[in-house]
């Protein structure tokens, strides 16, 4: 009797797990821009599912602040303030040397690994001249290094973060890119030795990066794109 009662479950919370994956996307990618309504018929059709995972996907995303709620509006895409942006980078240069330090500490071999190859193929790309390859590149790095800490809450929070400074920023053209692939070769190679000051102090200076690097979007109008294909809700990664 147990085993009939979980599938549904189941597979409800999935469904609502991919569509949460799937709006988020959209939000991040300017697809549904600041302001934008979030209505959930349309929503339930544009990604082929029942508008009951798309209202629970949008609590999360009110949570997270990508949503808010307006009155005879209702969910609506948020609109952070200048000020709001900033303090995500602010945020950022306190969180990410904490994640480093616990890598130091935590960090296991397979980790090592794979943060090695990124930096290889980082440094590699630098010297051909493949910048427009570098900042998925980075993207591994920062995600494998927030694995790295051992720490659920860190690297959630640090990915959280992640995808908030994607969406209000858009990033500025990549400079010095084999000097950034160098120093994140040196908080590899602290982290391996599990210096954790070491690995905090780079990290501290990797995040500190001046926020003129980064470009505020605009906000955009208040639409809603029409249906596109339904979600494969086994496969969306989140």
């Amino acid at each position: 009797m147990s085993g009939d009662g979980e599938g549904p479950r189941e597979s409800r919370r999935i469904s609502t797990h991919a569509v949460c994956t799937a709006i988020r996307d959209d939000i991040v990618s300017g697809a549904f821009p600041p302001g934008s309504r979030l209505i959930e018929e349309i929503l339930a059709r544009r990604y082929g599912v029942s508008r009951v995972p798309v209202r629970e996907a949008l609590r999360t995303l009110a949570s997270e602040g990508f949503v808010t709620t307006r009155r005879h509006a209702g969910a609506c895409v948020a609109e952070p303030t200048e000020r709001e942006a900033a303090d995500l980078l602010d945020i950022r240069a306190l969180l990410e040397p904490l994640g480093a330090a616990k890598a130091a500490q935590r960090r296991s071999e397979a980790h090592l690994k794979v943060l090695r190859g990124l930096v290889r193929l980082g440094q590699e790309r630098a010297r051909a001249g493949r910048c427009a390859e570098l900042r998925q590149l980075g993207d591994w790095f920062d995600e494998t290094l927030a694995q790295a800490s051992g720490s659920p809450s860190v690297a959630g929070l640090l990915t959280q973060l992640r995808r908030k400074i994607a969406w209000v920023y858009a990033p500025g053209p990549v400079v010095r890119p084999l000097e950034t692939w160098e120093a994140c070769g040196a908080l590899v190679d602290a982290v391996a030795r599990g210096d954790v000051e070491r690995a905090r102090e780079l990290a501290a200076v990797r995040a500190g990066r001046s926020p003129g690097e980064f470009l505020l979007r605009r906000t955009g109008g208040d639409r809603v794109h029409p249906p596109k294909q339904p979600v494969n809700t086994a496969g969306v990664r989140s």
